[in-house]
């Protein structure tokens, strides 16, 4: 099979006909980011290159995924095309602005995270029978679990060339992000042991899933924008703990959220099982005797097949008192990620990476 595109697009070459503004739009109104983003805007260095650095890592993403066999393209795109709030190669060319700034090979870092993180939501969905992704229908509910598998790999396989590019150390860093990504995802499948906290469990499993990718998304950036060993170690803890907060928020926007703004039906996690920050607290809640935990687990564990009882089950949980709780831990977690910046000079960049952390959590998608 021969591959239409052999090589890459270099990374400063953007079509005159793509618009700058258009990615980092759609990822400011997607992530609820007005704070962040004004801080930004406001810097009139920093606005034109985040600006610009997005546009070029979106343009990118479809020169890398383009391919000759139709299946394999149509497979590839799919979830690219459908959109996605792009915070792993935000985060990554933020993290460069604590060097030199979106260099070409930050661009090409931030593809690569993103390459990454889209070829395990199609193996993620498949493992979830997840009817939707971002609004459309999933790769295996459209071409079959197989195909969807096989686009995954497809996808990963791009990453790898694209990593391997960039240097034997870039190869290391993403070879043991991936073995976090997939531990974390057995880790979910096989569940607590006997003698292990289920919500301690929950956190190595979201640590391992969402937050490790994260955290190379800010570590590459600021490696290869050539910051210190020191900022580069900062930006690797500030990721890990941004992108746990983030998780838990989705937990519980998945009870709170509006299906209008995020596309998902409330309750999506309820209804496939899905463990959540909210539901294992209220188990935890229920098991120490508290009654109105055991009343709301009881409609939580119940046949959710029905859109009533789903919504009946969601009011039950939005309500209780773990919901607030779930909120509680996950800012703690965006504080933390704060917390993890102190040592980086005074900065609009440190602002805006402060404030990044406050909005993975306040925010209704």
């Amino acid at each position: 099979m021969t591959d239409a595109n052999p090589s890459w697009t270099p990374a400063g070459q953007v079509p005159d006909s793509f618009e700058l503004d258009t990615a980092t739009a759609a990822i400011a109104t997607s992530l609820n980011l007005p704070a962040g983003f004004g801080l930004i805007a406001q810097d009139p260095e920093l606005g034109p290159a985040v600006s610009t650095a997005l546009a070029r890592v979106e343009k990118q993403l479809r020169v890398a995924i383009a391919h000759s066999d139709p299946l394999a393209d149509a497979t590839s795109r799919h979830l690219v095309e459908a959109g996605g709030k792009r915070i792993r190669p935000l985060l990554t060319i933020l993290a460069s602005q604590l060097g030199k700034g979106p260099v070409p090979e930050v661009l090409q870092a931030a593809v690569v995270v993103e390459l990454t993180h889209l070829a395990t939501l199609y193996h993620d969905d498949v493992m979830d029978s997840a009817p939707y992704r971002r609004g459309a229908p999933t790769a295996h509910e459209v071409w079959g679990n197989q195909v969807a598998i096989l686009a995954g790999d497809l996808i990963f396989a791009r990453a790898s060339i694209l990593v391997s590019e960039l240097g034997p150390e870039a190869v290391m860093i993403q070879a043991r992000t991936f073995e976090r990504l997939v531990l974390g995802q057995l880790q979910e499948t096989v569940g607590p042991r006997e003698d292990e906290d289920a919500v301690q469990h929950y956190l190595n499993v979201i640590a391992g899933k969402t937050g490790s990718l994260i955290a190379t998304s800010g570590q590459l950036g600021a490696m290869f924008a050539g910051a210190g060993q020191d900022v580069v170690d900062i930006m690797v803890e500030y990721g890990e703990r941004v992108g746990v907060a983030f998780q838990l928020a989705d937990d519980v926007i998945d009870v709170t959220g509006l299906k209008a703004k995020s596309g998902k039906t409330p309750g999506t996690d309820l209804r496939e099982g899905v463990p959540t920050l909210p539901v294992l607290l209220l188990r935890q809640s229920a098991a120490a005797g508290d009654a109105s935990a055991q009343e709301v687990l009881a409609l939580v564990d119940a046949d959710l097949s029905s859109d009533e009882a789903l919504a009946k089950a969601v009011e039950a949980l939005r309500a209780h008192p773990v919901t607030q709780q779930a909120w509680t831990t996950a800012r703690e977690w965006a504080d933390a990620a704060k917390a993890a910046l102190e040592p980086l000079p005074d900065s609009t960049v440190k602002l805006a990476l402060s404030a990044f952390a406050e909005a993975v959590v306040d925010r209704e998608v």
